[in-house]
């Protein structure tokens, strides 16, 4: 009966997964930008900082990225992507800064 009640479970959040990475895609972004992020980054080209889509290639087969990069925002961040600094961002809250990471992390 487990295995059952599992297996529709999994099957349900399949079904649901698209509108839902829809949905987080969305509050990701709006938290990006009323966060300020998007005054130095954008998802496919390099600003003050770099492209969205660069920082997801670096760290795509890293299963530290997503806690390190949530440690880079929060703290700030410098020599990564050349000589001009990530300013701490202490004022975003710890679960938006890793709703933004996860999305980051998934662009392409």
């Amino acid at each position: 009966m487990k295995l059952i009640a599992t297996i529709l479970a999994v099957s349900a959040a399949a079904a649901f997964a698209g509108g839902a990475h829809a949905a987080d895609a969305k509050a990701a972004e709006a938290l990006l930008k009323s966060s300020g992020c998007t005054a130095c980054h954008a998802v496919d080209k390099k600003l003050v900082g770099p492209a969205y889509k660069d920082v997801a290639a670096k760290y795509r087969n890293d299963k530290k990225a997503e806690a390190e990069l949530i440690t880079k925002v929060k703290a700030g961040s410098k020599g990564a992507w050349g000589p001009v600094p990530m300013p701490p961002n202490a004022h975003v809250k710890d679960a938006d800064i890793k709703t933004m990471v996860q999305w980051v992390l998934t662009v392409k």
